[in-house]
């Protein structure tokens, strides 16, 4: 059976972080919002830059254009807010909606990888130098919002990719609120922390969210505003108080501040494909574990949560040698 079935993205090759963005259809002109224009030094790709973001193809707060706009819809410190980024000409032009307005304009360099460091990372095997030079654009998002990137990464504990980005889809477009602004169809904001917390049990069922992913969350939200104070602290500060929540591990807090912090040596250990193909990729080892992992990482020190994106973008990944695993779906039962 080895080699029969032919390499298909999962969650671990999706974190990658690759969104393509459209380009050259023009859009109707819509409802001014607050503007900011933001000029990258060096090399900058915006799919690549805010692809970590996006929650599968429906996902309701993230949507690529045709016009070449990425489009994001938030629940801020200040509330809901719309953002719209667009490369034109070499700068970053944005435009945000909404009581988050304002939050969501003030930090687009963060957002935007104004401060990751993308030149203190040096390649050392021949596969990931080459996606390097291949991908000079790629910056490490910081967000600054932890609940954001936490819930989601909670639904996608212990499930395929499928289950989760469902989840996700679902209890934000039943249980959120519509996008502020122009957002295109079918976007909405996520909850908040109380309404998180007041859906009723058979909803999760129905999202296919058993009862374990379901009590994190709520015992997550229950001390959101604790948990948000992180992004103030060091990324292994941030992790060590996500971690005191019973149901968040290593994964988890490493997938939050990944995305929350730009946490460039925030590795993902606990995931079963990101070991395989690391050791795939690098000395052709598919069976590798965690331990090897890091291993193999450990020239990257201080750089490994870059490493392993690079990795993930070559596209070096074994193929399957059994079939894909099915989709379980609890809310049938």
């Amino acid at each position: 059976m080895a080699g029969r079935f032919s390499p298909r993205p999962t969650r671990t090759t999706v974190r990658g972080g690759q969104v393509v963005v459209p380009g050259g259809v023009p859009r109707p002109a819509a409802a001014p919002g607050l503007r900011r224009a933001w000029t990258p030094e060096g090399p900058f790709d915006l799919g690549l830059v805010l692809g970590p973001l996006k929650r599968g193809p429906g996902d309701p707060t993230f949507r690529a254009t045709a016009d070449g706009s990425v489009w994001r819809v938030c629940r801020t410190p200040a509330g809901g807010g719309t953002l719209r980024v667009a490369v034109r000409g070499g700068a970053v032009e944005a435009e945000a909606w909404g009581p988050g307005g304002d939050w969501l304009l003030d930090r687009l360099p963060a957002l935007l990888g104004a401060a990751d460091e993308p030149d203190a990372f040096v390649p050392r095997h021949r596969i990931v130098a080459a996606t390097w030079r291949r991908r000079p654009g790629l910056r490490l998002t910081r967000t600054g919002l932890v609940m954001e990137s936490l819930i989601p990464s909670i639904l996608e504990q212990k499930v395929t990719t499928d289950e989760a980005y469902r989840a996700w889809r679902l209890l934000v477009r039943k249980f959120g609120g519509p996008a502020p602004g122009p957002a295109p169809a079918g976007m909405s904001v996520m909850p908040t922390a109380r309404e998180w917390a007041l859906i009723p049990s058979w909803e999760w069922h129905r999202a296919g969210v058993d009862n374990k992913r379901a009590s994190t969350i709520l015992r997550a939200v229950r001390v959101a505003g604790r948990l948000e104070e992180a992004v103030g602290m060091s990324p292994e500060d941030a992790r060590a108080r996500l971690e005191l929540v019973p149901g968040i591990g290593p994964w988890t807090s490493a997938e939050t501040v990944q995305r929350s912090h730009g946490a460039a040596d925030a590795v993902t250990v606990g995931d079963l494909h990101l070991p395989g193909i690391v050791g795939y990729a690098l000395v052709g080892d598919r069976d590798a574990d965690d331990s090897v992992m890091l291993s193999l990482l450990e020239p990257y020190a201080g750089q490994r949560h870059r490493a392993a994106r690079f990795i993930l973008l070559s596209g070096r990944v074994p193929g399957r040698r059994t079939p894909k695993m099915p989709r379980w779906d609890i809310g049938r039962l």
